[in-house]
């Protein structure tokens, strides 16, 4: 490993000096605490999950599951196959289907505890249960709102049509959960991990810090190298989204500096303060990109090339409208920015 564990003082971001494991493959990162990467059928291809020893309870606690695919259960299988104990608590960070897809298969399979906070279990819940036969035409709305054509939209609405939603990749949630709260702890074998909560990226993002070992399981809250998606959907357009995250991010600065940070991308680093830092400037970087372009009313549309400098295929287009709402809806509540509905139903922003 490339940095030792009481080092007083991490200023930069180091990664761990470890092998990054093979799907399915398992690497101990610190003493009981093994990284397991699962493939994502994305641009980013990867997600990691962690098995912590928890033998005083049976087995090891699982953190993250994966996508629910069929790709992702036949490596489970094997793995579980090897383990020398089975799983003995599932425990999700946060709703998105690579995260949660796999979750009702394992808890399934031993009869284990299921834990999540609790919005992000009733949003997992309503989100894969799809729309039960309720009208889109809120989401044709967002769409319009962002100042696209009725072209793009008709195109959205026939590709909603053929879709077969998240809940294909999620599978059947648990009927029974345990509640995550902030500053909650749980016990995983003879250590105790403090539930730390973040917001903006989810509703009710679980954060787990282990003060014996000085390692904060981070999951999409603090990622190293990309940011997290911070954005406003359909499903709640009028949302504050960055405001929650810039405000639940600094809590994380009153952890060490030297702690090992194991997040759900990339690879496991040291540098949590200097992350934090560069998260919180990267937002404010967009911000004020938006204040300098938005001195003529704009729509979400327009703004999107002052934000993303890279062409966006249609996925990484879904994420990206919702980032740049997030930033107005920002700069819109801060009373910046003021918002009119043009002739066309578009959104139109400018500085005040």
């Amino acid at each position: 490993m490339n940095l030792p564990a009481n080092q007083a003082l991490i200023d930069d971001v180091q990664f761990l000096d470890i092998q990054v494991p093979e799907a399915g493959q398992l690497t101990e990162v610190s003493d009981g605490i093994f990284w397991l990467r699962m493939p994502l059928p994305f641009d980013l291809d990867h997600i990691n999950l962690y098995l912590i020893k928890d033998f005083e309870f049976g087995g090891y606690a699982l953190i993250d599951t994966g996508i629910g695919i069929r790709k992702t259960q036949e490596i489970w299988d094997e793995l579980l196959a090897s383990l020398d104990k089975p799983i003995s608590k599932v425990i999700v960070t946060h709703m998105h289907p690579d995260h949660i897809g796999m979750a009702g298969y394992l808890v399934e399979k031993y009869k284990v505890p299921f834990y999540m906070s609790h919005s992000e279990y009733f949003v997992a819940r309503a989100l894969s249960a799809g729309s039960r036969g309720a009208s889109d035409w809120q989401d044709d709305e967002y769409l319009q709102r962002c100042g696209f054509s009725e072209s793009y939209r008709n195109n959205a609405k026939e590709n909603r049509k053929t879709s077969k939603g998240v809940g294909q990749v999620i599978k059947p949630i648990p009927l029974q959960y345990i509640r995550l709260q902030a500053n909650d702890t749980i016990d995983i074998g003879a250590e105790e991990w403090q539930v730390m909560i973040g917001r903006g990226h989810s509703p009710e993002h679980v954060c787990l810090f282990n003060k014996q070992q000085n390692i904060l399981i981070s999951g999409d809250h603090v990622l190293p190298i990309i940011s997290p998606n911070i954005g406003v959907y359909s499903t709640e357009p009028d949302a504050n989204s960055l405001q929650q995250y810039l405000t639940t991010l600094p809590q994380f600065k009153s952890l060490p500096s030297n702690c090992l940070v194991l997040p759900s991308h990339k690879q496991p680093f040291y540098g949590l303060h200097t992350r934090v830092d560069e998260l919180l400037a990267h937002h404010q970087a967009h911000l004020q990109s938006l204040r300098e372009f938005c001195t003529e009313r704009k729509t979400v549309k327009e703004c999107l090339p002052v934000l993303f400098k890279r062409e966006l295929n249609p996925h990484n287009m879904f994420f990206a409208i919702a980032e740049a709402l997030s930033h107005l809806n920002y700069l819109y509540y801060e009373k910046e920015l003021s918002r009119e509905v043009n002739e066309s139903g578009h959104f139109g922003y400018k500085i005040i």
